[in-house]
């Protein structure tokens, strides 16, 4: 495929994750696993301690607020207050825990508690995280070139730091000016995009975002961003008129930026 050009005023490339910089089967096939294999035992390790208890506190929250807006499912709450079986309190989480997983969702406090179950991983060594092999040797080019490089990611912002910073390439994170998640808002709203180069302190158009997923690409484009459609193995495949519309790369290699060789 033929090198992808960046314009000459395109100084900051953000970058998603999944399908872009790391394999969508490390997710579906590696970390949404680990928390289902592990849940029950984590929490009946960690269940005195604070951090687990406001994870804990936020679960029960959010399945207040399914069970008054009509959301829960067969599994919606529990009650982690003084409970005198602790062995049903921890079931009742996992229950939980394992429901919204199911639906798909990605709500705050889901998100939090796989974050710590994470983090626990990656520093034990039993997780590292997977990039693919043309990403770290683009990255170091482009910051040679003085690029600045920002990753966002429906993950959060601790996950994706964890992903880097215990990946297969070791600990990348220096290669990296910032960290977005969707608490700057959807990564298929344009005022996302806007947001986040409010945040940098550049126009819109001094961005180029890399995705595999096109709505997150015309999210992007409808704030100014300039694109690049990342093809990977297993990436969502695209239409005729997406492949015509947009830029493709294949590799990060193939994104010629000003400057480059």
């Amino acid at each position: 495929m033929a090198k992808v050009a960046v314009p000459g005023n395109g100084n900051v490339l953000l970058l998603d994750i999944e399908g872009t910089t790391t394999p969508i089967t490390f997710v579906k096939d590696v970390l949404f696993p680990y928390i289902k294999e592990n849940i029950q035992e984590y929490l009946s390790a960690h269940w005195e301690e604070d951090e687990c208890k406001e994870d804990v506190h936020l679960l029960k929250k959010q399945a207040d607020d399914d069970s008054k807006h009509h959301r829960s499912g067969p599994v919606h709450s529990f009650n982690q207050t003084v409970h005198t079986d602790e062995e049903k309190a921890i079931q009742e989480v996992v229950d939980n825990v394992l429901w919204q997983m199911a639906e798909d969702r990605k709500t705050t406090a889901l998100k939090q508690l796989q974050g710590h179950m994470w983090r626990a991983a990656y520093t034990s060594g039993k997780i590292k995280g997977e990039v693919y092999e043309d990403v770290v040797p683009a990255i170091r080019k482009w910051r040679r070139l003085g690029m600045k490089l920002y990753v966002y990611s429906s993950g959060s912002v601790e996950a994706q730091k964890l992903l880097f910073g215990y990946s297969t390439e070791g600990d990348v994170l220096e290669l990296f000016d910032g960290h977005f998640d969707t608490s700057i808002g959807s990564k298929v709203e344009s005022t996302s995009y806007q947001r986040i180069a409010e945040s940098i302190g550049c126009p819109t158009d001094n961005i180029t975002f890399l995705t595999d997923v096109t709505r997150e690409a015309k999210a992007a484009e409808e704030a100014g961003v300039k694109v690049a459609v990342v093809v990977r193995p297993g990436n969502a495949e695209l239409t005729e008129e997406e492949k015509s519309h947009y830029k493709l790369i294949t590799s990060f290699s193939e994104l010629a930026l000003p400057g480059s060789a």
